[in-house]
């Protein structure tokens, strides 16, 4: 193999209503680990992130425009779909955000809790791998809302940072629990309304005994099967009919539409304080961790 070093110069193809953008920030998400299977056909993981448009052959953008949506693991892209972008008109928050609380994590957030899970006022909420990117703002949305909010985790620290940083009124370390569904009981004593699932397996399990008479669970994920040769079975799904439970999984695709209103509901809360960011330590892309 020879290495060769060369100038390249970056430009749109003559009439080409694409952008061609310069990657700002890049961001490896749990949602990507199901896309690295096994295919017939070898492919890309894209990662959502902010970045400056360069050059545009599209009337919605223009030249120093920053937006953020979906590209390659690159510093330059050129995007040939241009309306599944997001101009970024706000720049009073760090543009890091929309890596997260402004971007994807947030969305799904919003469009899992109030459009799937339809919450009221008081009701009980438990978030599963609540400190990850969107479990994180789940619990805030959720006690913003006026529910009464609680996540597990897998560490101290972070069942520290639930509760004194994101304002959960209770979590635990599942790690130290020898019985979920005890630790549910024990958090829940009247029972769960809301379930928002990320984590599966035998928490999910665990959920399916705790719920409430007409529950609602949103399944966004499930980073515990990810990596199994088998993954688990469910065993207490009839409490689904019991208790009438509705479970529905959901992609943040699907809400796409919603966010102008999600920017309108959240910006104010992130300027007055309401709503924080995790606040994850950036840098030079060099590569991913093996």
């Amino acid at each position: 193999m020879e290495v060769r070093e060369s100038t390249v110069k970056l430009c749109l193809p003559e009439g080409s209503s694409g952008l061609l953008v310069k990657n700002l920030y890049l961001s490896c998400d749990p949602y990507m680990r199901i896309r690295m299977t096994k295919v017939d056909v070898p492919g890309n993981v894209d990662p959502f992130r902010p970045g400056s448009n360069l050059e545009s052959g599209h009337p919605n953008f223009k030249k120093g425009d920053l937006l953020w949506g979906k590209t390659a693991w690159e510093e330059y892209s050129l995007i040939t779909a241009p309306e599944t972008c997001f101009k970024i008109a706000d720049t009073d928050v760090p543009l890091s955000y929309y890596t997260g609380l402004l971007g994807i994590p947030g969305l799904t957030a919003y469009s899992g809790f109030f459009e799937v899970c339809s919450p009221k006022k008081g009701e009980t909420v438990f978030i599963s791998a609540a400190s990850g990117a969107v479990g994180q703002i789940v619990g805030q949305f959720a006690k913003s809302f006026g529910c009464y909010v609680v996540g597990s985790d897998g560490s101290r620290e972070m069942v520290d940072l639930l509760k004194n940083k994101f304002g959960f009124d209770d979590a635990f370390n599942y790690k130290e629990e020898l019985d979920l569904d005890a630790a549910l009981k024990r958090c829940f004593p009247e029972g769960i309304d809301i379930y928002f699932e990320i984590f599966g397996g035998k928490m999910l399990d665990a959920v399916l005994l705790n719920m409430k008479l007409h529950g609602r669970i949103a399944v966004c994920g499930l980073i515990s099967q990810y990596n199994l040769e088998q993954p688990e079975g469910v065993h207490n799904l009839t409490n689904l009919i019991l208790k009438r439970v509705r479970m529905e999984g959901f992609l943040v695709f699907d809400f796409y539409h919603l966010y102008p209103k999600f920017l309108e509901m959240v910006l104010p809360q992130i300027k007055e304080g309401k709503i924080v960011d995790q606040c994850w330590k950036t840098g030079r892309f060099v590569a991913l961790r093996e």
